[in-house]
């Protein structure tokens, strides 16, 4: 009998954030399944579960994922992670992949899913609690309301075009990270930067909060997120 391969959203960072089923499945899993960016092994996904799952005898796989925007590199590697997972569901294990937030937003491991299903083997997406709700929370502030909008961008594909700014509602914008520096000045020329707030490494203990853009450090962690607010005339 095949075993099954489950994409985990273990949430921003905080453990507490774990879903009940997230944890009952990782301490059912026969496989604990993870990204691995180059040769580091403290893997953020892997820290956060430490803390609220036992996985001292738990079997690790390390698939590796270049942080890399080369289709050919990520085809590559998005492949060779699904036959390496697809041989251990063929001996009937059960395989739980990490994934920081929720699998289906911007997840690295959509695409391993993907490729497993074709395989013909059976995969299923566990949801997570987002960044953007986290971070939401922790700025103790609502996201959207009534007939208000609500975008999600990827910072890191719009590091020079700001037009997604001029969407009406909320705009949250995910990983912002190197174009940190860039967007506070869009934001400033466009009167936005004090509708603006930022939560570096939500639930992480790095995490730093910035109610609003004007102090913001340029060399922000990889997971910042900045909601944006519309600016009511």
């Amino acid at each position: 009998m095949q075993g099954t391969l489950y994409g985990i959203g273990i949430g921003p960072g905080d453990p507490e954030l774990l879903t009940l089923k997230a944890v009952r499945l990782i301490r059912e899993a026969d496989i604990i399944a993870l990204p691995q960016q180059g040769a580091h092994k403290e893997i953020t996904a892997l820290e956060i579960v430490k803390q609220a799952v036992e996985l001292k005898d738990k079997p690790l796989m390390y698939l590796p994922m270049p942080m890399t925007k080369d289709e050919v590199l990520l085809n590559s590697s998005h492949d060779h992670a699904a036959e390496l997972i697809c041989a251990e569901l063929e001996q009937g294990k059960n395989i739980c992949f990490l994934t920081l937030g929720d699998p289906s937003i911007y997840s690295t491991y959509i695409y391993v899913h993907n490729r497993v299903l074709g395989k013909g083997y059976t995969a299923q997406l566990v949801a997570g609690i987002t960044s953007f709700c986290a971070v939401a929370a922790r700025l103790n502030q609502g996201l959207v309301e009534r007939e208000q909008m609500l975008h999600v961008i990827p910072g890191t594909y719009n590091s020079e075009d700001f037009s997604y700014l001029d969407l009406p509602g909320t705009k949250v914008i995910m990983k912002s990270g190197k174009s940190i520096g860039k967007l506070r000045d869009e934001l400033v020329r466009r009167d936005l930067h004090l509708h603006s707030s930022m939560v570096e490494c939500c639930g992480m203990k790095n995490e730093k909060v910035y109610p609003t853009l004007e102090n913001i450090d340029e060399n922000s962690n990889y997971f910042s997120l900045v909601v944006v607010k519309e600016r009511m005339v």
